[in-house]
């Protein structure tokens, strides 16, 4: 595809009507992108900022604001750590976090297949409840649909925020440079091991549940103990897809070390048995952040007291600029290219 202009949002490839939507698609990783190159960016993207992340960035009377949005198809609806609810509210304040932004508000929208129990939509919205009091936001304004049985999966949920960036507050994926260090929160995969493990009943002897949770708190804890350039939660298409997309942005070439990447031991179990690679395997309470070389301890050690910043280690460090690459040192001693997740690995994980 590399005939696709990504940056001037024109796609001279024409769409044949043969072309449908896959499952990978929705996979966060090359044919998630392609779509978005192909299809929406060059009719809606006319008027977005050049620079893709999480949140959008907006000016308004002179104060910056972060605005996003995300929909929401977990199956199943509930899982071990969480369920579509805690997903939906958690997922939407840490897309406004990874720009730096405080979250102030959320919407939310609901569409509710027909005979749907009462008692789980009940469960659901309290868990947004407890999740949005969690992460200090509140829901402002929301929507109900009803579609008839078998238009949709019991409950789809889309969810939108806004949040207040404050000045000298400069976060995006494009900023990392050369000499920058990449820090990782915790544990990768996860989220993704624990959702299949509830959809395919695969029964782990040790209990593995889902890491979604709000991060804002400990980003802000982040920021005030030195230098970010570099905020991204590694959701669909897990760590590896993440960093592809960090180093494209910004042109660089990252260098990460294997035997520092933190994977628990039940997910390294499943991954082997299931032929998955964990850095591809999503999540859903983890962040991954590129700061200032002089601040990295500092800013390690403040994560390593917050809740959910209690495993974060040092995975790498931004070797060299002007080619975009992410490179792996494998714990034997060579040296592997990282790419996006090419397809599909793990449908409707969030």
């Amino acid at each position: 595809m590399d005939d696709l202009n990504f940056e001037g949002y024109t796609c001279p490839l024409p769409i044949r009507p043969t072309d449908t939507v896959v499952l990978g698609h929705g996979s966060g990783g090359t044919l998630s992108h392609d779509l978005l190159k192909r299809l929406f960016l060059p009719d809606l993207g006319k008027a977005a900022p050049r620079v893709l992340d999480d949140s959008a960035v907006i000016v308004m009377d002179g104060q910056r604001y972060a605005i996003t949005t995300d929909s929401h198809v977990v199956s199943p609806l509930f899982f071990p750590g969480g369920d579509i609810g805690r997903l939906a509210i958690c997922g939407t304040v840490n897309d406004l976090a990874m720009v730096g932004a405080i979250p102030i508000a959320l919407t939310c929208g609901f569409v509710l297949e027909e005979g749907l129990s009462f008692d789980v939509l009940q469960r659901v919205v309290a868990s947004m409840k407890d999740a949005a009091k969690e992460a200090g936001v509140y829901i402002a304004a929301g929507d109900t649909k009803v579609v008839q049985k078998g238009s949709a999966d019991k409950l789809f949920i889309n969810t939108s925020g806004i949040g207040k960036i404050t000045d000298g507050v400069n976060i995006s994926g494009a900023n990392a440079k050369e000499g920058d260090v990449v820090i990782i929160s915790g544990t990768i995969g996860d989220h993704g091991i624990a959702v299949l493990s509830a959809r395919e009943n695969l029964g782990f002897e040790t209990a593995l549940e889902s890491d979604v949770a709000p991060l804002n708190h400990l980003v802000q804890a982040m920021m005030n103990a030195g230098e970010i350039y570099v905020l991204r939660d590694p959701t669909r298409g897990g760590l590896a897809t993440t960093l592809v997309e960090i180093a494209k942005q910004s042109n660089v070439t990252i260098e990460l070390q294997e035997t520092k990447i933190p994977v628990k031991p039940q997910v390294h179990a499943a991954c082997e048995m299931l032929g998955f690679d964990p850095v591809y395997v999503a999540n859903e309470g983890k962040l991954v952040a590129f700061v200032k070389e002089s601040d990295a301890e500092k800013i390690l050690d403040v994560m390593k007291k917050t809740k959910y910043g209690e495993d974060s280690t040092v995975i790498g460090k931004v070797t060299g600029s002007g080619r975009s690459q992410v490179r792996l040192r494998t714990a034997i001693g060579g040296t592997r290219l990282v790419d996006m997740l090419p397809g599909e690995m793990l449908p409707r994980i969030c």
